[in-house]
């Protein structure tokens, strides 16, 4: 006859819970721990998602580099116009050709490196509205990292290299003094810029949980910003500018951190140090964006279908 074995439970044991696995994370640990392993595997997800349709687009090796060369051509027509505007003008408010290209490729390197990871969330309100959300839903894995790596399309670097070309080339024209703040700055800068531009995409898809049709709204503050910073602040009116500095902060993408580099003071009424304050800046987008985020994804009741 088999021998039977009891166990007898610890004190303070529940005999209904299974004893503690190793592998899986506890109860105790705190919010910080918990943060890192959302955003563990939040990079993860994007990462294998992001991996696949790469290997798809990759297949395909002639499609490919013909569509990564018409986003490049397509996106350098917005650097044609300052070219042409430049054959007319010796100047634009002030500004010189190099600085107004240096304006352009900080603006657009950072816009180019946003759209390129985050661009899949323009899709957001037709997926509410067809119901193909709750395919994301229905995954173990975290929404936003879904949703934003669905339909990665490679073909988007056109537009961050065309940025970066014109940068380059705005540098190797530019007479200035550099420093090692200045030098740093630089990086910074266009870093913080994608990361602000990322956290405005996530805030406007965020907004079609409850507006389905508003894309093009949401649009005009992330590509119409992205052309809104290519240009000189002086040519604006001052009321836009504290708009784009208090409002939305889309100043502190590229244009108070690049006057500081070109030499040139703030716009009337911003302080000096607010040319530092980028990566502030996009630490509170993102604050912002997560809380938009949750606060779509509470609210959505899907299709019903």
């Amino acid at each position: 006859m088999a021998e039977t074995t009891t166990t007898t439970p610890v004190a303070g044991d529940d005999p209904s819970r299974p004893h503690d696995d190793p592998s899986r994370p506890h109860d105790g640990r705190d919010d910080s721990s918990r943060a890192y392993g959302v955003l563990g595997d939040s990079l993860r997800t994007y990462r294998m998602v992001a991996a696949m349709w790469i290997r798809s687009t990759m297949t395909y090796r002639s499609s490919f580099a013909l569509t990564l060369f018409t986003s490049f051509c397509v996106t350098f027509f917005d650097f044609v116009v300052i070219l042409l505007m430049f054959g007319q003008v010796k100047g634009l408010g002030g500004f010189s050709f190099a600085e107004v290209a240096f304006l352009y490729g900080t603006a657009g390197t950072a816009f180019g490196i946003a759209d390129l990871t985050m661009g899949s969330l323009q899709r957001m309100g037709k997926r509410v509205r067809d119901g193909s959300l709750d395919t994301f839903l229905m995954r173990p894995a975290p929404l936003l990292a879904q949703v934003a790596a669905d339909k990665f399309a490679l073909r988007r670097f056109g537009r961050v290299a065309q940025a970066l070309l014109v940068l380059v080339w705005s540098l190797l024209l530019l007479d200035v003094a550099w420093t090692p703040v200045k030098v740093v700055l630089l990086p910074v800068t266009v870093v913080c810029g994608a990361v602000i531009f990322a956290a405005v995409m996530v805030i406007g898809a965020s907004a079609l949980f409850w507006m389905q049709d508003a894309a093009e709204v949401t649009n005009s503050f992330t590509y119409g910003g992205n052309t809104l910073l290519q240009y000189p602040p002086s040519i604006f009116a001052q009321e836009l500018v504290r708009g784009v500095v208090y409002v939305v902060p889309l100043a502190f993408v590229s244009w108070l951190p690049a006057l500081y580099v070109l030499g040139r003071p703030a716009p009337a009424g911003v302080p000096d140090w607010a040319a530092f304050a980028s990566p502030l800046m996009a630490l509170a987008c993102c604050g912002v964006a997560g809380l938009a985020w949750r606060a779509g994804i509470r609210s959505y009741r899907s299709t019903g279908s």
